[in-house]
């Protein structure tokens, strides 16, 4: 499994579907059908994919707050960048936490 010291959310009410969080970071952010970004886990770093758009079913999680995605480590810089670069200042950066991991069953 990919290793990973952060995790990073949206704030949905902050969004202003930029989209410059996926231009540089495409592993870990991806915009919705309504013109938002949410943040994903990419399969290929985590073993299965999850986009948390509060979608239904499988692959999908919650939104905002409690959409917490893992950054894989090899992506921490990008992440940061995305963050800087954010007109909407919406996007938050938290050091990863094995409680959220957890509570998901991970």
């Amino acid at each position: 499994m990919t290793a990973t010291r952060l995790m990073v959310w949206i704030d949905q009410d902050l969004c202003t579907g930029d989209g410059i969080c996926e231009e540089i970071a495409p592993d870990v952010f991806v915009g919705r059908d309504d013109g938002l970004w949410v943040v994903k886990e990419e399969a290929k770093h985590f073993g299965t994919g999850i986009v948390f758009d509060d979608g239904k079913g499988d692959g999908h999680g919650p939104e905002g707050s409690r959409g917490v995605a893992r950054v894989p480590d090899a992506l921490i810089e990008d992440v940061i960048e995305s963050a800087e670069e954010c007109p909407g200042e919406c996007i938050m950066i938290e050091p990863y936490n094995e409680q959220i991991m957890s509570d998901r069953g991970v």
